[in-house]
């Protein structure tokens, strides 16, 4: 007898466990797209076959192909990119930044710690959520998500550009795809990058050993295309203050680029920034280091300029904001412990 569990847990990163199954005892070894029709209802093979192509089907834990052969007491999951029951949205009254609004759409700067829309854990305080308070009947996504045109991560910062008409979102929408939008963030990065600039590219995806990643596959064999440039801001040697200008919008792009080549984001959490990753460990420094992180406690990344062309008047649009408090203090006390080293250095 199979244990059957539907529990709706979330996966992080837009991963939603449907459905979790154990194999019993007695589980002769099967393939796992014949094991999962047998108790999915109404699914099909070729619906399952894809879900383990995209990396959705679980063994352990461990991303496999549909060939793989279910063995007694495997842990059996489907994960996929929608929450498997969708709560109805529900509107609420909560302030929003918006830097520039017209007929068709608006530009909000989200603030760090603020998901961007409805999910299991998080069906309130959403930027969807105030949103459909402040705007009747928004255009839904290809994703059933009203408004968005694209996102940013619960703790990046900065701009977002909202379709208020369906027309506008297929405008807007095709933008993002065709790559021709205008982006640029800050992000603060572990390390001394050598190059005064330069581009990573690497196909992005999720890992496949640890899922509430994404990781770089240079050779192509997995993920999707990305492309990164950036640019030197500011050396406070130990970090580095850089541009980063998006070719694609892979998830976590920036954050699995620079990860790639050496230089984690300062804490970010989810890929080990949030550890003393350079200069020694000496306990000045270590505590200085800590003592940033209470003042920026999350990746230090702030998606800073958003440009797009309107899709009305055809005209290009570009809005450019604040770095927040958070991140100023940070590279405030930065700049002022390069100072006070580089002295120490000297005398």
């Amino acid at each position: 007898m199979q244990e059957i569990i539907d529990n709706n847990d979330l996966e992080p990163d837009e991963l939603y466990e449907h459905f979790r199954f154990v194999a019993a005892d007695g589980q002769v070894p099967l393939r796992v797209d014949k094991f999962l029709m047998n108790f999915i209802e109404n699914a099909t093979r070729n619906k399952i076959q894809e879900a383990a192509k995209n990396g959705n089907i679980l063994a352990n834990d461990v991303a496999v192909k549909s060939s793989y052969k279910v063995k007694a007491k495997d842990v059996i999951r489907v994960v996929l990119e929608h929450p498997p029951h969708e709560n109805l949205l529900i509107a609420e009254d909560i302030p929003l930044d918006i830097v520039y609004e017209d007929e068709v759409l608006l530009v909000v700067n989200k603030p760090a710690g603020m998901v961007v829309h409805p999910g299991h854990g998080n069906y309130s305080g959403t930027l969807v959520n105030g949103l459909i308070h402040h705007i009747e009947n928004l255009p839904n996504n290809s994703n059933e998500r009203p408004g968005l045109v694209h996102r940013i991560d619960k703790d990046t910062s900065g701009l977002l550009v909202i379709a208020k008409t369906e027309e506008a979102m297929t405008f807007l929408a095709k933008q993002f795809f065709d790559k021709t939008t205008e982006r640029v963030y800050h992000a603060l990065v572990w390390g001394n990058i050598e190059e005064d600039e330069g581009t990573i590219e690497g196909n992005i995806g999720r890992s496949l050993k640890n899922r509430l990643q994404m990781s770089v596959f240079p050779e192509g064999d997995f993920g999707k295309p990305a492309v990164s440039h950036f640019k030197v801001i500011e050396r406070f040697n130990y970090v580095t203050l850089v541009e980063c200008r998006l070719e694609t919008g892979r998830t976590h792009q920036i954050r699995a680029h620079f990860k790639h080549i050496g230089h984690t984001l300062f804490n970010d959490a989810r890929y080990g920034g949030d550890a003393v990753l350079k200069g020694t460990t000496f306990t000045k420094y270590k505590q200085f280091v800590e003592n940033t992180f209470k003042i920026l406690p999350r990746q230090a990344l702030h998606a800073k300029t958003l440009g797009f062309i309107h899709p009305t008047t055809k005209e290009m649009m570009r809005f450019d904001s604040e770095t927040p408090d958070d991140m100023k203090a940070a590279l405030e006390k930065w700049r002022a412990y390069t100072i006070h080293t580089r002295e120490d250095s000297d005398a």
